[in-house]
Parts: structure tokens; C-alpha cells; sequence
């Protein structure tokens, strides 16, 4: 199978996943990025069955929306039961790095909020060590400099993302040359730079479940 045969078939198991398992009436978290753009494509058919999506981006709002889907903002949202979305990197505990489409933040204010994350990937994603696919950190403009000072003392080669601002008008330092033995404490670390807004780390709210494309199938993956 190729890599889009792979996201599409995990995308298909996550529609099934959230058809199953999230109630009718229900609001869905929608990641960002090529996987999590195969997964909106693939749930437009149930969006009947739901009041709407919380989108992670401006880019997943207008795909959902072009697909129908009413999309709420989060702050008038209690509760969502699913989130489901891509990543750049993932290790046996469920702990990812994402960012690489830069909207890790959102990403992971969203991901804070469900009670369920669903993670999709092809295998290639699966890693025993976090950190070969460089780290994205989210800075306010001003710290730059200073911030890529603090990371490069923790042992890595911050590089700016060159002509790339977030949807919340920040840019994004992506750190090369990681090798993360303990990413909740590495997550916690860098959060405590000043003028991080948040980093790509995603181990102090790890996935739940992770959906993972193979060429024998897609793999459901726990912890515990």
C-alpha cells in the first residue's frame, strides 16, 4: 500500500471508530494536516449524525465546512467525547510530537478538552524514541532569540520556520537533533521557557488509542 492508501485506510477506521463510539448529537475535535484532511473526507457522510466539530486550524474549519459540517467554537463547547488526529512522530506509550503543519497549539487546547484522542498514522510514524522529526515550538515574535538560546542549551538546533505565522500570529522554532529519553519531562521543560506558548510535545496528554496503517491492515494500538 502507499502512504495515501495508508492514511485513507486509517482515516476510514477512525470515521468507524467515532460512528461507534460517539454519541448522536455529539461534537467531534478534528485535528490538522493530510491524515486528519482524509478523516474529515471520510466522515462527511455521518455529519447528519452530529451538532458539529471544534476544528484545530483555520485550514481543518474550511475543509469541514465545504464538507457541511457546522463548526463551533470551542468556548461554547462542554464536552467533546472524540478527538481524532494525525502525527508527525509516535512512540509505544502513545506520547507524539506534532506541529508540523504548525497548529499545535490548537491542536493541543483541543486535545485537552476530549475525553477520548484518536490518533492516525501510517507505520512509518511509529518511533522508539521521540525526536528524529524535529520538535515544534510556538513563540511569541519577541522571544525569539531568546528562546532559541534556552532550547539549544537543552541540546538541540532550533531553526525558524521561515515565512510560516500561526493561526494565532506566533512563529515556530522547529528543533533539530532531539533524542527525548523522557518526553513529559522534556514537554514540561521547554513549556517553562519564557515566551514558549507551547511546544509539540504531546506526553502530559497523550493519545488514548492509536489507529496505525499497515500493510497487513490498521493496528489498533492502547496503553496499559
Amino acid at each position: 500500500m502507499t502512504q495515501d492508501e495508508l492514511k485513507q485506510a486509517v482515516a476510514q477506521a477512525a470515521a468507524d471508530y467515532v460512528a461507534a463510539n460517539a454519541p448522536a448529537g455529539s461534537i467531534i475535535g478534528v485535528g490538522t494536516g493530510s491524515t486528519a484532511n482524509c478523516f474529515i473526507d471520510a466522515l462527511a457522510p455521518l455529519k447528519d449524525r452530529y451538532r458539529g466539530a471544534v476544528a484545530s486550524s483555520e485550514a481543518t474549519r474550511r475543509r469541514l465546512e465545504g464538507h457541511g459540517f457546522p463548526v463551533l467554537d470551542l468556548n461554547d463547547v462542554d464536552a467533546i467525547p472524540i478527538y481524532v488526529d494525525g502525527a508527525d512522530e509516535i512512540n509505544a506509550a502513545l506520547h507524539m510530537i506534532k506541529g508540523g503543519g504548525g497548529a499545535l497549539t490548537r491542536e493541543k487546547i483541543v486535545a485537552a478538552v476530549a475525553t477520548t484522542f484518536v490518533c492516525i498514522a501510517d507505520g512509518s510514524k511509529l518511533v522508539a524514541t521521540l525526536g528524529r522529526f524535529p520538535l515544534p515550538v510556538e513563540v511569541i515574535p519577541m522571544a525569539r532569540a531568546h528562546v532559541a538560546r534556552e532550547l539549544a542549551k537543552l541540546g538541540g538546533t532550533p531553526v525558524l520556520r521561515e515565512g510560516f505565522v500561526t493561526d494565532n500570529g506566533n512563529l515556530i522554532l522547529d528543533v533539530k537533533g532531539l533524542s527525548i529519553a523522557d518526553p513529559v519531562a522534556f514537554e514540561t521543560r521547554v513549556n517553562q521557557i519564557t515566551g514558549v506558548v507551547t511546544n509539540g510535545l504531546f506526553a502530559v496528554r497523550p493519545a488514548d488509542v492509536l489507529l496505525l496503517g499497515t500493510a497487513a491492515g490498521v493496528r489498533t494500538l492502547t496503553v496499559g
